[in-house]
């Protein structure tokens, strides 16, 4: 007698949890070939609230880790990644990537992860200043975490994409609540998952799915999204800006009318982790 294989039914990962989505409704999830894969949460606008909510109890016990500690542990999500790379394979060619280019994508994401992981403790000293001041007083400038960044992520390059826009906003501390691809949301579903064995703690890295034309003025103008980074076209683009400014906050955002070039070496750098820390100048009198 044959047997019916399981199938998994997808969840998106907020809060340490899976959930389904607040409103219940899903949209269908095609293969290459256009057959029916799986039922994805269709995220609602209470839900970008509620991993918002998530985001901010997770904030102040990963702020308060070490740079150190912060680095072992995106290092330890590379290497779940480096180890599950078949499961990761097979949701990128659900999309219609090839084998080969499925293989070059996770291997160019493992590599961004140790990148930022190498930079977990070392971006405070390279960021951060010690000041010449004409006054008898010690001035230095220290970074610090924003707090919670909404992300958006471009259809193009799925994974790498998503962790290229989220790994250096951890690294120094913030936390995360992102909008996977509409187009292939799988590989975040997938992703989820390795996040939820991961030594990362729940609410630091929240993804949900969905529909952009009915999150994008939730992330625009929630007042507690300190800053926003991700890729939207011309219009998406308007309405974050313009959110942004009603609110304050700090906008990094690519259009998708300027194709990005993930596997570039552009793609990742320091200043990716610069755009979203705060300074913070101490004076200390000398001799006091």
């Amino acid at each position: 007698m044959s047997r019916l294989p399981i199938t998994k039914t997808p969840k998106v990962y907020v809060g340490g949890a899976f959930i389904r989505s607040e409103s219940a409704r899903t949209f269908p999830l095609q293969d290459a070939a256009g057959n029916f894969f799986a039922n994805i949460p269709q995220c609602t606008r209470k839900d970008l609230r509620n991993a918002v909510e998530a985001a901010a109890k997770a904030g102040p016990g990963w702020a308060k880790r070490t740079p150190y500690n912060r680095g072992q542990i995106i290092y330890r999500l590379g290497e779940m990644l480096e180890a599950r790379q078949a499961d990761m394979a097979d949701a990128l060619t659900l999309g219609g990537a090839t084998k080969a280019a499925a293989r070059k994508e996770i291997n160019a994401t493992i590599d961004r992860l140790i990148y930022y992981a190498g930079w977990a403790d070392k971006y405070g000293q390279l960021l951060g200043s010690v000041n010449p001041v004409a006054a008898p007083y010690f001035n230095f400038t220290v970074t610090e975490p924003m707090g919670i960044v909404g992300v958006i992520a471009p259809d193009e390059a799925p994974l790498l994409a998503l962790i290229s826009l989220v790994a250096p906003i951890i690294t120094s501390g913030n936390t995360v609540v992102a909008l996977a691809s509409s187009a292939q949301p799988y590989p975040a579903i997938v992703l989820g998952e390795m996040l939820a064995t991961s030594d990362l703690p729940g609410g630091v890295v929240n993804l949900l799915t969905g529909f952009r034309k009915e999150m994008v003025p939730t992330f625009a103008t929630h007042t507690h999204l300190r800053a926003l980074a991700g890729v939207a076209g011309a219009e998406d683009c308007k309405a974050l800006e313009l959110g942004a400014a009603e609110s304050v906050k700090r906008v990094k955002l690519y259009r998708t009318e300027v194709p990005v070039d993930w596997y570039a070496e552009k793609a990742q750098s320091l200043y990716a982790i610069r755009d979203f820390v705060e300074f913070k100048t101490t004076w200390h009198p000398i001799g006091a």
